[in-house]
This record gives C-alpha cells, sequence and structure tokens, in this order.
C-alpha cells in the first residue's frame, strides 16, 4: 500500500544525523534542505521523504506513537528504553559500547557486599548485573558520571564508552565490557504493514550502502 505523504523518519540530533545524512546523500537522495536547515526541525529528503530532528528518547517516542514511520536512534536508547516497535537494521556508524568502569584498584568485581553503581542508564545496569547475580545499589546520575567513583558515591560506573580518554583522564578505566552499540534503524508496528513497500524499498538501498 502506498500513500500520498512522504516517509517520516525521526533522526537524532548531532553524530547520528550527520551519518544518516551522508548515507542519505550516498542513496542519491538531495538532503539541501538538511544543511540549510536554520531552526526547522521537519525537513524534505529527495521527494518521498521527511525527516524530523529530534533528541534520541524522543525518537523512540514518535516511531512507537505512529507520528514518524522509521527513526534512527543509537542501540544505548533501545536497550534503556525499550519499546513497542521493530529494530531492522544496524548502519554500522556511532559505533561505542556498554562497560563497567572505576579505578583499576578497585576489585570491583570481588567479595559479597552490595555494590554500588553509579549511571545514566539504570535499566541497562540493573539487567548486567542480574545476569551476572550480583548484588547492587544503582544510583542515577544525570551529568558526568566518572565523578562518582572519584568522590567516593559508587565502586564503579556503567557508561558509554568510545576512546576511553575521559576515563583515562580521571584515573579510570574499563573493569568490563556489556555489549557494542551502534546507530539502529526502527520502524513502526503499522507503518511496516500499511507501507511495507516504501519501507522495504528505502531499507534496501540503505543496506546496500551499509554494507560497501
Amino acid at each position: 500500500m502506498s500513500t500520498n505523504k512522504p516517509l517520516r523518519i525521526a533522526l537524532t540530533k548531532g553524530r547520528l544525523e550527520k551519518d544518516t545524512v551522508a548515507l542519505f546523500e550516498s542513496m542519491g537522495l538531495d538532503c539541501t534542505a538538511v544543511h540549510k536547515k536554520g531552526r526547522k526541525l521537519i525537513l524534505p529528503i529527495g521527494e518521498s521523504i521527511e525527516v524530523v530532528l529530534a533528541k534520541a528518547n524522543d525518537v523512540i517516542t514518535y516511531v512507537e506513537n505512529g507520528v514518524c514511520d522509521l527513526g534512527v536512534v543509537g542501540k544505548d536508547t533501545i536497550l534503556e528504553m525499550g519499546g513497542s516497535f521493530f529494530e531492522i537494521l544496524d548502519l554500522g556508524f556511532g559505533r561505542c559500547k556498554f562497560a563497567v568502569a572505576g579505578k583499576a584498584d578497585s576489585n570491583f568485581f570481588e567479595g559479597y557486599e552490595t555494590k554500588v553503581i553509579a549511571t545514566k542508564y539504570p535499566t541497562v545496569a540493573s539487567s548486567y548485573f542480574d545476569e551476572k547475580g550480583m548484588d547492587v545499589s544503582i544510583i542515577k546520575i544525570e551529568g558526568s558520571v566518572e565523578l562518582a567513583p572519584l568522590l567516593g558515591l559508587a565502586g564503579a560506573i556503567v557508561d558509554i564508552v568510545e576512546t576511553g580518554s575521559t576515563l583515562k583522564a580521571n584515573g579510570l578505566e574499563v573493569l568490563e565490557d556489556i555489549c557494542d552499540i551502534s546507530a539502529r534503524l526502527i520502524v513502526n508496528v503499522a507503518s511496516l504493514k500499511l507501507r511495507k513497500r516504501e519501507i522495504e524499498s528505502l531499507v534496501d538501498g540503505m543496506e546496500q550502502i551499509v554494507k560497501i
């Protein structure tokens, strides 16, 4: 089934937005409107696509509620938020990882006492330590989570690590990797049924570039 309205795709602002636009341009789509967006948040891509620029959590909200057909968001946000949508393609960019980090001499995984974890991602942290059978107390931090072990608030942190330079600069190191992260393409459940042909065509084009 096809409609007269363009496919609407929510893009995570910032690096993932730029990488996705570069992917669209590699597919031959005209992204001039995005490059000249000014303060506009809804912009045309080519003749049949419309992008919505949003924060990561909102990308999932817009896709889940059907106001956007598709979205590009990091796996970190998917793991933390969950939701009702299909995750259909690993786009290969925005690569980093979730990790447990702390002071090098902390011996964090030894002993049987309750461990204190500071993180911006309590769902991810809780799930990880539940699987390990460890008793932990999780403290949600909104800002620089690296401060928590330095101030004695927590024994370790769960955070996203890309290069590790921020950890190293603050006397911390990765104690254990949790999982790899990258940008993912998600799709609304109803949209995949109602606009299957259009979505599959777009995804096929994206896959051809991603696999190069």
